[in-house]
């Protein structure tokens, strides 16, 4: 009966393992698409070069008349296989493949049937800012990465020691001096706007639409305090061993993860309680665990 049950659990768990694999490549299929929408919509008909290799394949299209995402997929495979030899492994490995190779397909079987929706700058900045986030935010959540230069940053990083950020900056700089030599200054200005709108979405499809927020509490009544958290705002409390810079005095401190609406609540209560009482808010991008998001979101 024990081994049935434990055959059991490891077969919903192999189920769930499956499952959550499935909906990681989806939903990078998904972001990809969006990010070629994007791509085939507002940044190739405007000459809008965001950097990274789809940057490099935008300029040669209108240089050479070669295929964006044929380019953009022919520039990733030497990229990988130099990520996999010097840059520290597979990495994300097939979900960088899958993500590439959708996104390239995307890009060059689109590109025929989408028209140029718009030559106004302040548009195709938004929309194609906003398709391009939330696209790259859906295959980031999933675990997965379009290439490109992130590549070549880990190994910069792996082979010589170079910060990341500085490798980053350093190609994207490169890529938009190339667009200002074929295109002129004012494009790339544009893109750097549009790049702008899509890291903010980015961000906020990662993080959620739900703000949280973190509370340190000092006071001499911190009993009561965490137990009214506890038992009213029904939020878990961790205590803390503090030490008063000025006074010497050890004394607790309790910190509190709570969500946005919670915080006028927190406030009354510890207010009621003590209010003399020292209290600390500061925004937390993401918390996970028990009365909050789970790991696998």
């Amino acid at each position: 009966m024990h081994g049935q049950t434990a055959k059991k659990t490891r077969a919903q768990s192999f189920l769930r393992r499956l499952g959550r694999i499935v909906l990681d490549y989806l939903m990078i299929a998904v972001g990809a698409v969006l990010v070629a929408l994007a791509t085939d919509l507002f940044f190739i008909p405007n000459k809008v070069v965001l950097g990274g290799v789809t940057g490099i394949a935008t300029i040669l299209y209108y240089l050479l008349h070669t295929p964006v995402g044929l380019v953009t997929l022919l520039i990733n495979i030497p990229l990988f296989i130099a990520g996999v030899l010097w840059g520290g492994g597979l990495g994300a490995g097939l979900k960088t493949i899958w993500g590439v190779f959708v996104m390239s397909a995307a890009i060059d079987l689109l590109q025929p049937y989408l028209p140029s929706v718009t030559q106004d700058p302040l548009l195709y900045i938004l929309y194609g800012g906003l398709l391009d986030g939330v696209g790259m935010g859906l295959v980031f959540r999933a675990g997965g990465t379009t290439g490109g230069t992130d590549i070549i940053a880990r190994v910069a990083y792996h082979l010589w020691g170079i910060k990341l950020g500085h490798t980053l900056l350093i190609t994207n700089v490169l890529i938009l001096g190339a667009a200002v030599i074929a295109f002129g200054v004012e494009p790339v200005l544009y893109a750097i706007l549009a790049t702008y709108v899509s890291s903010r979405l980015v961000d906020l499809v990662q993080e959620g639409l739900a703000r949280s927020r973190s509370a340190f509490i000092i006071s001499e009544r911190h009993a009561e305090i965490r137990q009214a958290i506890l038992s009213q705002l029904d939020r878990g409390v961790t205590i803390l061993e503090g030490k008063g810079g000025y006074t010497a005095q050890e004394r607790p401190v309790l910190l509190c993860a709570l969500s946005q609406a919670e915080v006028s609540r927190l406030k009354r209560l510890v207010q009621e309680i003590d209010p003399q009482a020292f209290v600390i808010l500061f925004p937390t991008s993401e918390i996970l665990g028990e009365g909050f998001k789970g790991f696998a979101h």
